[in-house]
């Protein structure tokens, strides 16, 4: 079994019943599934959209990291995912951020995730689960990096969590 952090987001539609179904699947699909708060966050690199709701899951499953990126893609298509601009606007996002201790590059999945390190709406959450997980390349812990990091975009706690 490997253990497996995803992040989720959402800031097109229904962003909490989005969120909330990924939670549902994965609990489904997946046999350990623990998750972070939700989290109100303003949008990275393109500005001029909704900002989101996020969290992390951490899940453990059999699948490899292949097989686990199509039933990422799965997830996100059945709940209305188009990718039309590039880091726009998305009704379910889902992005494998850490698999084990996995350092890996392919053509459609590189692990750990590459923005992870630069990305406050994805620390924030992550440190809630795993603040002393190791990251592979970065030779930080999940806290380090978010006590390193300069981005300032705001995280804040959603109402409903």
């Amino acid at each position: 079994m490997a253990l497996v952090y995803l992040s989720l987001g959402s800031n097109l539609g229904d962003r909490e019943k989005y969120l909330a179904e990924a939670r549902r699947a994965m609990e489904k699909s997946f046999s350990s599934v623990r998750f972070s708060k939700v989290y109100e966050t303003e949008p990275v690199d393109f500005k001029d959209q909704p900002w989101f709701l996020n969290q992390v899951a951490e899940v453990q499953t059999e699948l490899q990291p292949g097989s686990l990126l199509e039933w990422v893609h799965a997830l996100e298509a059945s709940h209305g995912r188009q990718r039309v601009t590039p880091k726009g606007p998305r009704t379910l996002d889902v992005d494998i951020l850490l698999y084990d201790d996995w350092v890996m590059e392919e053509c459609d999945l590189t692990l750990p995730h590459p923005e992870l390190t630069r990305r406050r709406h994805v620390l924030v959450p992550l440190s809630e689960l795993a603040p002393e997980k190791w990251i592979p390349v970065s030779d930080l812990s999940v806290l380090e990096a978010l006590e390193q990091l300069k981005d300032s975009t705001q995280v804040k706690p959603h109402a409903s969590s």
